[in-house]
């Protein structure tokens, strides 16, 4: 089981690892010093587009998500009913997912979060679960993302949706 500490430094690693990557692409990305709601990079281009990013880290097998975040689910009687997605708040809001694997070796996948809530709304069956039946508990693997796999170019396209006319 991770620690406090261990999480800490896999967050920290993940967002600065992301910035560097950016940087190496030519974009400015600065992580911030605390807890941001919702986003954890601000990223801008050289023309002054800018976009927030967010950004989730692992050190294992899968990413792990609350489906409340992404689906609508009763649980009834024990048995979870999955009623269809929620609205997001930033759908377009583009995640990067890192698989920490040692210097120069690590995975990115980079995706919308509205990409997230239609692979949950493909995968997450809800029914009855045997151990504990209230878990909301959900996760994607890197297996699962490997469309987007390297996927830098929807950051310079969502930063040039966003450039001053």
């Amino acid at each position: 089981m991770a620690t406090g500490r261990s999480t800490q430094l896999t967050r920290q690693i993940g967002e600065h690892l992301v910035a560097a990557e950016l940087g190496r692409l030519g974009l400015i990305a600065t992580p911030f010093a605390g807890n941001v709601p919702m986003f954890d990079l601000l990223v801008a281009d050289e023309a002054g587009a800018s976009i927030a990013v967010q950004v989730k880290a692992i050190r294992g097998a899968s990413w792990q998500f609350d489906i409340r975040r992404f689906l609508h689910v009763d649980l009834i009687d024990g048995t979870q009913y999955v009623r269809g997605p929620v609205p997001l708040p930033a759908p377009d809001l583009v995640c990067v997912l890192v698989q920490l694997h040692g210097a120069g070796d690590d995975a990115f996948y980079i995706l919308r979060m509205g990409d997230l809530q239609q692979h949950f709304a493909r995968t997450y069956r809800g029914g009855r679960r045997p151990k504990k039946p209230e878990s909301m508990h959900c996760a994607v693997w890197p297996k699962d993302l490997e469309p987007f796999r390297g996927n830098w170019q929807l950051v310079f396209d969502t930063l040039r949706g966003r450039r001053p006319v």
